[in-house]
């Protein structure tokens, strides 16, 4: 059963970091391409960064490039995406997604807030 599992989000200040993981299971993880997503309160979902199955070509969407990174272990079973600089315009449940088997995690929720 593939199983994809967000953690690491919670509440910080603006200008503070956190590390999300996202944990995959019951898939060969190394041969698809990841992507984290996030979504605010009464907005749609969007793509915020994209890994391929090397892990050496990425994506970002313009409003967190150079201050997120996603990036993918040695084994190619957890994706992460350290968000530094952070801004109460990041608050969103972010999720992990492998969109060629259309699967996503449950989500874990940023909060940016002074």
């Amino acid at each position: 059963q593939v199983q994809l599992v967000e953690s690491g989000g919670g509440l910080v200040q603006p200008g503070e970091s956190l590390r999300l993981s996202c944990v995959t299971s019951g898939f060969a993880a190394f041969w698809y391409d990841m992507h984290w997503y996030r979504q605010s309160p009464g907005k749609e979902r969007d793509l915020v960064a994209s890994i391929d199955s090397t892990g050496l070509v990425t994506n970002y969407a313009d409003s967190v490039k150079g201050r997120f990174t996603i990036s993918r272990d040695d084994a190619k079973t957890t994706v992460y995406l350290q968000m530094n600089s952070l801004k109460p315009e990041d608050t969103a449940i972010y999720y992990c997604s492998c969109p060629a088997l259309d699967s996503w995690g449950q989500g874990t929720r940023v909060t940016v807030s002074s």
